[in-house]
């Protein structure tokens, strides 16, 4: 199916809502049944009937077709958040005495997920270099259920051979789950390259207008139906009807923006790169990048994300050119019109919390929709600040 056609039809069936454009908000929080039978048959399939907007909705259900389309797989849930996403995804398939084999730096809440509350049930966890896939091997134990994967990596980008993954994988009888906001589904689909379950912090790019926080989940028909009748169901990670039609707006501008952002963050990218006061970029499609050959192997765009470190001797420096910028705003997250900024400072020397492995002169980048010399004159300046 091509992508125009998934991103504005898709599971719409307007003759159904007055031939309206938009999909409706079906905010319902209930719907009704008129005989025994009916009924009988919705409780024996909740996933694919409506009872009640906790489990399943009709807004709800345009999105997941969407999204499971884009993924390359046969059905998505929705969830409140990313990190719910992460955390079903793992759940569902782990249990006490069981063990966990994660990429090194993942994102902080399922660094958390793994190290805090699943270490409570017996849940054992190993941390490995994912570039390896013989580190991955030699990981694995008899108790060994789950791989987890983050591909490009959390910050600096790192990468994991994921046909390679879901084929170690495979063979052990391991599921293997993926972090694949980064790329997004217009630049990577994991699931083409074997892996079981695909989970995306859907505040980024899915929704891409900073203003809905959710996650997706998206697999196999039977994966799906397990999470949807565990943890999906019991724990309540429903999202709104009204931020899942918020999702659907997101969705018909999906391509274009990331798109943009992508192209923008090459031109960013190379005058990175050839800065003085500039000692490395991360960015999987820059033929600086280690891990170059593997990248274009598996993705077809890096979306918005680039990470630089800065050629600084003093943690002051840094802050120099941190406060020089101008139009960058200065937060977490991705996704939006707005290009951001995180600076690896912000976690260091902060009162009561341990200092972070990552190195104080890194700084993360967020290129959003502005103009390429817009941006790069900003950070221009902002580089040349540090030595005035």
């Amino acid at each position: 199916m091509e992508l125009s056609e998934i991103l504005t039809h898709l599971g719409e069936q307007r003759h159904e809502y007055f031939n309206a454009v938009a999909p409706p908000v079906i905010q319902s929080s209930n719907f009704v049944f008129d005989s025994i039978a009916s009924f009988r048959e919705a409780i024996a399939n909740e996933l694919g009937h409506h009872i009640y907007t906790r489990g399943n909705n009709p807004t709800v259900q345009i999105l997941r077709q969407k999204i499971a389309a884009l993924e390359h797989t046969e059905d998505c849930l929705v969830t409140g958040s990313g990190a719910a996403a992460v955390s079903a995804s793992v759940m569902a398939n782990v249990c006490a005495g069981d063990h966990v084999i994660c990429v090194q730096k993942p994102y902080s809440w399922t660094f958390k997920l793994l190290t805090k509350l699943l270490s409570r049930f017996g849940v054992t966890h190993t941390f490995v270099d994912g570039r390896d896939i013989k580190e991955i091997e030699q990981a694995i134990n008899s108790n060994t259920r789950v791989i987890y994967l983050e591909s490009p990596n959390s910050l600096t980008f790192e990468i994991q051979d994921l046909a390679a993954c879901a084929s170690l994988a495979r063979s052990r009888g391991i599921v293997t789950i993926i972090d694949n906001s980064h790329a997004s589904p217009l630049y990577q689909n994991p699931a083409d390259f074997g892996i079981d379950l695909v989970v995306h912090s859907a505040t980024k790019y899915i929704n891409g207008h900073s203003d809905v926080v959710a996650g997706v989940i998206c697999g196999s028909k039977e994966m799906i139906q397990k999470i949807f009748n565990t943890e999906y169901m019991t724990l309540g990670l429903t999202i709104s009807p009204h931020d899942a039609a918020l999702m659907i707006r997101g969705l018909r501008t999906l391509e274009l923006r990331v798109s943009k952002s992508n192209e923008t963050a090459f031109k960013i990218a190379d005058f990175l790169f050839n800065h003085p006061f500039v000692e490395k970029i991360y960015f999987p499609l820059h033929p600086s990048f280690d891990q170059y050959e593997l990248a274009k192997k598996q993705m077809r765009g890096c979306g918005g994300l680039l990470t630089f470190k800065l050629r600084a001797d003093s943690k002051e420096k840094v802050e120099k050119f941190v406060q020089a910028i101008k139009k960058f705003l200065m937060a977490v997250s991705w996704g939006g019109y707005e290009s951001l900024m995180i600076p690896s400072l912000v976690f260091h020397d902060v009162p009561g919390i341990p200092d972070s492995p990552v190195h104080w002169s890194i700084v993360r980048l967020y290129i959003g929709l502005e103009d390429a010399e817009y941006l790069i004159s900003d950070l221009r300046e902002a580089l040349e600040s540090m030595e005035r």
